[in-house]
């Protein structure tokens, strides 16, 4: 009787060409504009959380100023829901109200 090894198991390893892998999906993180939280604050917010340049900060706050909201960026579930639940905790601990939504892609 001879012994198997761990890769003579009865388990299929033959990948077919037809098997896909998918994406995950991604969404959007959007700011939304209120009455109480400063421009400088959602600036700063956009570079410690987002890591954009203080250029692209400087726009996106705008957009959430002058449009109602503005699209930070695009990650996958995980990412997205850990960056706004960040931001909104800062917000708070900052005395703003500040939120944030998500949009799937």
């Amino acid at each position: 009787m001879s012994k198997k090894t761990i890769f003579e198991n009865d388990v299929d390893t033959n990948v077919g060409l037809d098997d896909k892998i998918e994406e995950p999906r991604l969404y959007k993180v959007v700011l939304l504009n209120d009455d109480y939280t400063t421009m400088d604050f959602v600036t700063e917010i956009l570079m410690i959380i987002f890591h954009k340049t203080k250029d692209d900060a400087v726009k996106i706050m705008l957009d959430v100023h002058n449009k109602g909201k503005g699209i930070v960026g695009i990650y996958s579930y995980d990412i997205a829901v850990t960056k706004i639940k960040q931001t909104e905790e800062m917000a708070i601990k900052n005395g703003f109200p500040l939120k944030a939504e998500l949009e799937e892609e």
